[in-house]
């Protein structure tokens, strides 16, 4: 198998580790041996514990929390689970985004025939909110900080787009300049906040995009 590359370690103690995924790398396996590489069976390597409470997109980078074992597992994902976990990412996107900050409420569900792609659907969509507010501006793109306040599947990405400005390099909801505009997605976890399984206190980790 060759040496495993670990991806930076941003928190650790006996309890959890909190790890920044780089761009292009799986959180978790997929089908056929060719997608066996991912984040959590690198991790499974040293922390024979390594456990998923939640994920991100293939394509997106940043911090992802691993309990190690069952019961930091359970603890962590009860806490998705109430939307206590506070999550904040950056973006950058495609056009100038005219107000400083705002919310995006679309209801979401798989556009099944196009699948893995989701598709606003009013009728029979989940419900799915996000706020985003600018961070700086160039003559063709917005840096934005966005906090999902649900966790739907590509929620960050379909809402942006809505908006008309998707995010820059997105092979599923760009347009074709701007997916040209980039050779990743730009979009990166860069905070996370949620309560500690064993001792109850606050954990906060930052991690800034490299973008």
């Amino acid at each position: 198998m060759g040496t495993v590359v670990l991806p930076e370690i941003v928190y650790a103690d006996d309890t959890l580790l909190v790890v920044n995924k780089p761009a292009g790398l799986l959180t978790v396996p997929g089908r056929g041996p060719e997608k066996q590489d991912c984040l959590i069976n690198r991790l499974l390597v040293p922390y024979p514990n390594a456990r998923i409470v939640h994920r991100l997109d293939q394509a997106t980078s940043g911090l992802v929390v691993i309990p190690l074992g069952y019961e930091a597992q359970k603890h962590l994902a009860r806490q998705f689970e109430q939307r206590s976990v506070h999550k904040c990412y950056t973006a950058v996107v495609g056009g100038v985004m005219a107000d400083e900050a705002g919310e995006v409420d679309l209801p979401l569900i798989c556009d099944w025939p196009n699948r893995p792609r989701q598709k606003v659907d009013y009728n029979d969509g989940k419900a799915a909110l996000t706020r985003y507010r600018v961070l700086q501006r160039s003559a063709d793109a917005t840096w934005v900080a966005l906090e999902p306040v649900t966790g739907r599947s590509h929620q960050l990405r379909v809402h942006m787009q809505a908006l008309g400005h998707p995010i820059l390099g997105d092979n599923l909801y760009a347009t074709p300049a701007y997916l040209a505009a980039s050779d990743r997605l730009l979009l990166h976890a860069t905070t996370i906040e949620f309560t500690h399984p064993q001792t109850g206190s606050p954990v906060h980790c930052e991690s800034p995009p490299v973008f």
